[in-house]
C-alpha cells in the first residue's frame, strides 16, 4: 500500500510544494530586515520572523518522499512532529502512519494563521482523522505526550530543537528516527543540536543526509 499515490493526497502534495516554490519572494523582501537587524547584533531569526509567518518554510518533495520511506521502514505508528508550517511534512507522515496500519502524527505550530491553513489541508488530502494538530508553544503542547515515539521530525524554530528534542528523548522508543531539517543554512544555530546527537554514542548514530537544506537523521540505539 502506498498513500502517496493517492489521488488526494498527490493532488494536495503538488499544489503545496508549487506554491511553496513561489514563497521565494517572502526571502527576498526579508534580506534587508536581515541585514539590518545583523548589524545591530540581532539573529538571523529574530530579524525576519515578521517576514516568514505568511511563509512556507517547506521540506521538498525529495525529503518528504524519504520521510515517509523511513516511518514506513520503521513501522512508525507514534509519530511526533515540530513545526507543521502549512502542513506539507504532516501529509507526508500521515501517509506513513496510514500504510503503517493504523498509525498517528502529533504535530505542532505556533503561527494561528498556518495552523488554520494546516487543518484544511489536511482535510483536503483525506489525512485528518490520522493527525492531531496541537496549537502553541511545542515545548508547552508536547509536555504531557504519551510514548514510546517512532519517529520525530524537527523542524520548527531552529534555537527549539534540542529542547524539544530534550523534552521527548525519554518517550523515544529504540530504534526510533530522530531527523531535524535545515542544517545548512541554521548550521551555527544547529551546532549544539549536532553536538548533542553525534556526542552521545551510546545513545545515538547520527550523519547528516544531503536532502534538501541538509537534514540530519539520528538512529536511537
Amino acid at each position: 500500500m502506498n498513500s502517496l499515490a493517492d489521488p488526494r493526497i498527490a493532488a494536495i502534495l503538488d499544489e503545496l510544494h508549487r506554491a511553496a516554490r513561489r514563497d521565494t519572494r517572502v526571502f527576498l523582501r526579508a534580506l534587508p530586515a536581515v541585514a539590518a537587524g545583523l548589524m545591530r547584533g540581532r539573529g538571523v531569526v529574530e530579524s525576519a520572523t515578521p517576514y516568514l509567518r505568511a511563509a512556507f518554510l517547506p521540506i521538498d518533495a525529495a525529503q518528504g518522499r524519504v520521510l515517509y520511506q523511513l516511518a514506513r521502514a520503521r513501522g512508525a505508528r507514534r509519530i511526533v512532529e515540530f513545526g507543521a508550517s502549512f502542513g506539507i511534512s504532516t501529509i507526508y507522515l500521515a501517509a506513513a502512519g496510514r500504510d503503517n496500519g493504523g498509525g498517528r502524527v502529533v504535530t505542532t505550530e505556533m503561527e494561528p494563521g498556518k495552523v488554520v491553513r494546516a487543518r484544511e489541508n489536511y482535510v483536503r488530502a483525506g489525512v485528518d482523522g490520522e493527525i492531531e494538530l496541537r496549537a502553541g508553544d511545542a515545548l508547552q503542547t508536547l509536555r504531557d505526550l504519551d510514548g514510546p515515539i517512532d519517529l520525530l521530525f524537527l523542524d520548527g524554530w531552529k534555537e527549539a530543537c534540542l529542547p524539544v528534542l530534550k523534552l521527548l528523548e525519554p518517550r523515544l522508543a529504540r530504534g526510533a528516527c530522530v531527523l531535524c531539517d535545515d542544517m545548512k543554512p541554521f548550521r551555527r544555530t544547529l551546532r549544539p543540536y549536532v553536538e548533542h546527537v553525534r556526542g552521545n554514542p551510546g545513545r545515538y548514530v547520527s550523519v547528516e543526509l544531503p536532502l534538501g537544506d541538509g537534514l540530519e537523521f539520528s538512529l536511537v540505539v
